[in-house]
């Protein structure tokens, strides 16, 4: 593909700072190695979303302040219309809420844990560089650089176990090890955009598990969505890969921190991130009329999927808005080819 100047410009930051994240990942040095880690992995994902945007066309400039649009802005476009599946946008949030904990306070990644991510991260990045760009890491990186270790260091399910075991052990009477628990706690809090669209971590979230955790309860219960999390390994040397992935059947709930019965730990979810776009908008997105969107999610039940909609009441107002959730279903309804003519016509005869 040729590319144009500026996606080339941009492909190019971004295989620098993923070269600077290996690099620091096999460093001898340990001072600052997990911060500087996140942040070049963060930078390197956040520059090869731009490089697609601009290679695709796509506005990345503000229009009101001129600026170049965020991360999640750009997540949230790749996704939509150019291709970034969602497993891939999980990792390179969760590395995006780890870096963010990190360069605004202090997180404790565990090796095994930071190794998992930063080589799920190359992983997708290698994959949408050759869906979106044409290109191939191997190409631009010495391929003995590429695994960043020779042996992936386990199951993430037994990891998350083991991390929330050693948590509840460093919050024992007497341990004196409350900081570095509290830091471990932030991570995995971080690690849980690996399911959900939105992550804002807040001292009440952490003194809220740390109270759970202290008086004894299972993980399910305070980390539902990190258990629905697993992971995929394939190939090894120069063609290992990880891969994120929801477990089969496994439901990703969101819940409320203040359902104290349900989830006394689990931290807020803002659902006005969650449900973000109006009717009009989401007609917008998947290029239909509002009165053929408003069909379409008719005939997939969209406004019956708590999941896709939710209606926000303020007074005696009410605003239906949707998620990407709705976006996504009725998105991949119309490339699986349904007929929106024989769907029209079932809706104005309904």
């Amino acid at each position: 593909m040729k590319l144009v100047r500026d996606a080339k410009t941009l492909k190019e930051k971004a295989v620098a700072s993923l070269k600077i994240a290996m690099t620091t990942f096999n460093s001898f040095e340990e001072e600052g190695r997990i911060t500087s880690v996140l942040l070049h992995l963060q930078h390197a994902c956040e520059m090869l979303l731009k490089a697609v945007l601009v290679q695709k066309r796509a506005t990345v400039f503000d229009k009101v302040t001129g600026r170049s649009i965020g991360f999640e802005k750009c997540l949230r476009l790749c996704q939509a219309s150019h291709g970034l599946k969602p497993e891939e946008a999980g990792i390179m949030r969760a590395v995006d809420a780890m870096r963010d904990a990190s360069q605004h306070w202090f997180v404790f990644v565990s090796e095994d844990l930071l190794y998992m991510h930063t080589r799920a991260v190359i992983s997708a990045f290698d994959d949408y560089l050759k869906r979106g760009l044409e290109a191939d890491l191997h190409t631009l990186i010495p391929p003995r650089v590429l695994p960043v270790s020779s042996k992936p260091p386990g199951d993430f399910e037994f990891l998350i176990d083991r991390e929330y075991k050693l948590i509840a052990e460093l919050l024992r009477p007497g341990k004196r090890q409350r900081d570095e628990a509290r830091a471990r706690i932030r991570s995995l809090l971080a690690m849980e955009a690996l399911t959900t669209d939105e992550v804002e971590i807040s001292e009440k979230d952490i003194h809220r598990i740390e109270k759970a955790v202290k008086a004894g309860a299972e993980i399910g219960k305070v980390f539902p969505r990190l258990i629905a999390v697993s992971t995929e390994t394939s190939g090894d040397g120069v063609t290992l890969k990880v891969h994120f992935s929801k477990k089969e059947g496994a439901p990703v709930r969101y819940v409320s921190g203040d359902d104290l019965e349900e989830a006394a730990a689990v931290r807020e979810v803002d659902i006005r991130k969650k449900f973000h776009m109006r009717a009009a908008e989401l007609a917008k997105a998947l290029k239909l009329s509002e009165p053929k969107s408003k069909a379409l999610r008719w005939h997939l039940g969209i406004d019956e999927d708590k999941d896709c909609h939710h209606i926000f009441e303020f007074g005696k107002s009410a605003f239906p808005c949707f998620s990407d959730n709705a976006r996504n279903k009725m998105k991949q309804a119309l490339s699986d080819g349904l007929d929106m003519n024989v769907v029209w016509e079932k809706y104005k005869n309904k």
